[in-house]
């Protein structure tokens, strides 16, 4: 049966282990329990009854936003997890989209808001007098909670805005406690684990694969504010972290910070993630002596893929029961992938295709304020992910990326993850984004912005790519940005529509594959 967070929290109600920890702050889930009671009157108390009773908050992984999370299920309130990356008017859309009648904030933050068009919106800043007084009217209040069934809604969470606009997602009670109870389960965590959250809790992995995981567990929940590559280990020592979560390139950017002999002298045991590379996925597990897990979701939640201890090398692992490749044009189930002995994929056209749902919509309950967007998603009863994949020989599903990520090279159907994994296993490569940039004749022309250690080469990246059996000659990019870093989201997702706008108008340099080699391109306009 599938538990609500209302569900969750009460079970933690007379628990007195340690429930949570913020720097050198603790509170046990019995006072943490008491506190989201108290954040609860508070929103029952400023919230209008005949609107959404939708609140935003802009903070950090601060314990404000875990007491805000816990306020919201006993209450019945909404929280909106506002992207702090998202500056101006992009900003004030995201909170007119989805109704907000309140903004929790605090001081740094409430300068994004400044100038904004917020028309009634209330704002009120955790770090100040005013707050602390407000907040002194509802101590002691009772535990009281809202009825609240698995399908209510408890968060709306932003897409990346990867590929446009970002949409807010419907997260239920039911779409954040079942991972958080099936994950606990799996990884048999209890009252006696640290579940490390840095992942920025306005996201749904830090939120279902974190926050979600702890509560159901009963484990403390260990908070960092941001994201530090350099502060990840010493806050798993001083936190005694056994578990961590992350999306996204963080497990790169740990292995990037110095190594030490004793690395591997640490409590954590697993990590559980998703959009780790196979490379970074071993080397940390080496490193740091815990086991990595690392497995395929969207924020939307209709399609979930589980790697098990048979997944090949490349794989996400067999598509569970209802879930298919259909072709884009036929509708129907995609040909298995056939390759050469070489291990190029022959049958690109009549492989790859877009993962699909053919159950129905999974967790995916719909984007708020956006019936166009749900639309595309559901048709015909089936949720169409976005994500492009082929299934080889034995069923096992292999990633080509995403459907916006589509190129056509020659005539031909490419997908990018592929080409990204081939650029990845260059020792000197530490990140690597495929995209199309127009062919002057038509279609699309391979470029790749990658960063590397300070000692690659450009010029024998073309001996390197020829030595890759599996790179098939329309695959080879024939650009190659050096970039410093790459665009990103806030949580750690590269903008690749950003790195294609560019092209070629940038201070990065270019190298342009001619006659068999890499050469400086000369500065050029579009």
């Amino acid at each position: 049966m599938t538990p609500t967070v209302t569900e969750l929290l009460l079970a933690r109600a007379d628990d007195n282990s340690c429930g949570l920890r913020f720097a050198d702050r603790a509170w046990s889930w019995a006072e943490q329990v008491r506190v989201c009671a108290q954040y609860a009157s508070l929103l029952r108390a400023r919230l209008r009854a005949d609107v959404p009773r939708h609140v935003g908050v802009l903070l950090g992984n601060v314990p404000e936003f875990a007491f805000l999370l816990g306020g919201a299920a006993l209450s019945g309130a909404v929280l909106v997890g506002l992207n702090p990356t998202r500056r101006g008017a992009a900003l004030a859309r995201d909170i007119r989209l989805t109704d907000c009648q309140l903004i929790v904030t605090d001081s740094w933050h409430a300068e994004l808001l400044a100038g904004l068009d917020l028309e009634s919106v209330d704002v009120l800043l955790v770090d100040t007098p005013p707050w602390s007084s407000l907040l002194a009217e509802h101590v002691g209040s009772s535990l009281d909670p809202e009825p609240a069934t698995p399908d209510d809604l408890l968060v709306l969470v932003f897409t990346s805005g990867t590929g446009g606009e970002p949409k807010a997602v419907r997260c239920t009670h039911g779409k954040i406690a079942f991972p958080g109870r099936m994950l606990a389960d799996r990884f048999a965590l209890t009252g006696d684990d640290v579940v490390y959250v840095s992942m920025p809790l306005f996201h749904s992995n830090a939120l279902m694969a974190g926050w979600a995981v702890g509560l159901a567990a009963g484990a403390a929940i260990a908070l960092r504010r941001r994201f530090s590559a350099s502060g990840f280990l010493p806050d798993v020592r001083r936190f005694g972290a056994t578990y961590a979560n992350y999306v996204g390139k963080p497990l790169a950017h740990i292995l990037a910070t110095p190594s030490r002999p004793d690395d591997a002298d640490n409590p954590l045991r697993l990590v559980y993630g998703n959009e780790g590379n196979e490379r970074d996925v071993a080397r940390f597990a080496e490193r740091f002596g815990c086991r990595v897990v690392d497995a395929f979701g969207s924020t939307e939640g209709g399609i979930a893929v589980a790697r098990t201890p048979d997944t090949p090398p490349g794989a996400l692992g067999r598509l569970p029961d209802g879930v298919a490749v259909l072709h884009p044009d036929t509708g129907k189930p995609c040909a298995p992938a056939e390759f050469s002995a070489d291990g190029q994929l022959l049958n690109p056209d009549e492989a790859i295709g877009e993962l699909v749902n053919t159950a129905g919509s999974g967790w995916f309950a719909g984007y708020y304020n956006a019936p166009e967007a749900d639309a595309e998603r559901m048709r015909d009863g089936m949720y169409f992910s976005g994500d492009l994949a082929y299934l080889d020989a034995q069923g096992f599903c292999h990633f080509a990326g995403r459907s916006a990520d589509w190129l056509r090279v020659d005539g031909e159907n490419l997908g990018t993850a592929p080409i990204e994994r081939i650029l990845l296993r260059h020792p000197e490569i530490l990140e690597a984004a495929v995209y199309g940039v127009p062919d002057p004749t038509v279609g699309d022309q391979v470029m790749a912005a990658i960063t590397a250690n300070p000692d690659f080469d450009p010029t024998t990246l073309g001996d390197f790519l020829a030595a890759q059996p599996d790179l098939g000659p329309k695959q080879w990019p024939r650009y190659i940005r050096l970039a410093k870093e790459l665009p990103r989201t806030a949580t750690h997702k590269i903008l690749k529509r950003q790195l294609a706008a560019e092209r070629w108008q940038t201070p990065d340099p270019i190298w342009h594959h001619a006659n068999n080699a890499y050469t400086p391109l000369e500065p050029r306009k579009t």
